[in-house]
């Protein structure tokens, strides 16, 4: 990690983390509130699929109430749902496509041009794109939309951006930059990035993917599993919560906070410096940024009996999105006689809803049926094109394999007639 000292030196990236974007919000919060330098010195913010989305609110000034209920609020839409995310209701591009659309102002693409960044992969050819500058509002948006558009889980014909089709730009970059010494990488999976939750599992493998690194454990493909299928709220609500722990782990560990807060949380005292020099150490980690205190604490949200007394703001944001509907009929619909009823009634409502929601697609889909039928038709063409490139490009290096092959046998060389002997003659 570099150093802080010159402001718009260093900035941060957000992996894709579907609904476990929420993890985001507690690490930000957090840099926020203890460190205001980091977010307000940052040239730019990276981001892929909902990493992006958490990068836009931080230009946005979004508040915490804001973030924690927007996706809270989705997860507890997809709990009501009688087959959750395989519910013909279940839209999730559309509805954070409506949201956005209300809810960002009028310049957005003025403050998010060489600020934001938006990691893209171009369909069909899986080319990685990070888009900085925007021109409109819609440009924006589009973006973001693109990058959110995760084959199959979202629709089956990609979004446009520009005359191009893209889908999530987690697939090709989930982590934006993540090699540079001068990003700060954030993401809710285990492994070698700087804010992340700290494993316990003794596994010491890891899988270098999407220009990420993860830790091969059960913790990690359960993740996995709750950022596109997503549990009960409370459980998404831990995840924010852990990156607020994270993120002040990071700060402590690099010198860049007042106080030890993570061992009075463990009732613990911190470790006495050795010979006066942990302080020394400090003092010159505030000046060039790279103190690294290895003695800090990992902390989990099980070890913080009452996490209002550590950050009232957030505990209070998060206690308020999880809260459920009280009238009578959502409490019956959430109790057990309420879902045996629900799915009794499957059958006989299905069907229904599935024809509601479908016809709403189509309606919806109807302005953009000439851009997407023109893609449809071409892209067997385009398909071909793609893979007569590759083999194209291949071909050079079969060829010189194949002729500089040691295991070819050599030529005998051309045989000299005029020294070759005759036979004697009879």
């Amino acid at each position: 990690m570099t150093c802080f000292e010159k402001e718009g030196s260093w900035s941060l990236s957000f992996a894709g983390a579907g609904f476990l974007g929420l993890y985001h919000v507690g690490v930000t919060h957090c840099l926020g509130q203890r460190a205001p330098r980091l977010l307000g010195g940052a040239s730019r913010f990276y981001g892929s699929s909902s990493g992006a989305l958490m990068a836009l609110g931080i230009i946005c000034g979004k508040s915490v109430d804001f973030c924690c209920s927007r996706l809270l609020d989705m997860v507890k839409h997809v709990e009501q749902l009688s087959l959750g995310i395989f519910h013909p209701s279940f839209m999730p591009v559309e509805s954070i496509r409506q949201d956005l659309q209300d809810q960002l102002p009028a310049n957005i693409h003025i403050l998010a041009s060489q600020r934001l960044g938006i990691s893209l992969t171009r369909w069909p050819d899986g080319q990685n794109f990070i888009i900085t500058d925007f021109a409109t509002r819609d440009e924006v948006i589009q973006a973001l939309v693109c990058t959110l558009y995760f084959p199959f889980y979202c629709g089956m014909i990609p979004p446009e951006f520009r005359g191009e089709r893209y889908i999530d730009g987690a697939l090709s970059n989930n982590l934006p930059f993540a090699d540079s010494p001068s990003t700060i990488t954030v993401s809710p999976f285990h492994g070698t990035v700087d804010i992340c939750p700290q494993s316990s599992s003794a596994s010491m493998h890891e899988l270098n993917a999407f220009n990420a690194s993860f830790q091969i454990s059960t913790k990690n493909l359960f993740q996995g599993v709750t950022s596109l299928i997503p549990s009960s709220p409370e459980v998404i609500a831990d995840n924010c919560r852990q990156g607020y722990l994270d993120a002040l782990r990071f700060l402590e560990r690099y010198g860049l906070t007042k106080e030890p807060v993570l061992w009075t949380l463990l009732s613990k005292e911190p470790p006495a410096p050795a010979d006066g020099t942990q302080d020394a150490d400090h003092d010159r980690g505030q000046k060039a940024g790279l103190s690294l205190n290895w003695a800090v604490p990992n902390v989990l949200v099980k070890d913080v009996p009452d996490f209002e007394q550590l950050c009232p703001e957030l505990e209070a944001a998060l206690k308020k999105a999880c809260m459920r509907d009280p009238s009578a009929w959502a409490s019956f619909c959430r109790s057990g006689p309420g879902r045996a009823l629900t799915y009794l009634l499957l059958p006989c409502t299905l069907p229904f809803e599935y024809i509601y929601f479908r016809s709403r697609r189509v309606v919806a889909w109807l302005p953009d049926v000439p851009a997407d039928v023109r893609w449809m038709r071409g892209l067997p063409r385009s398909l071909a094109l793609e893979v007569y490139s590759r083999r194209k490009d291949q071909l050079p290096g079969l060829v010189s394999l194949v002729v500089t092959s040691p295991f070819q046998p050599e030529a005998a060389p051309p045989k000299d007639l005029a020294k070759e002997p005759r036979p004697a003659r009879q």
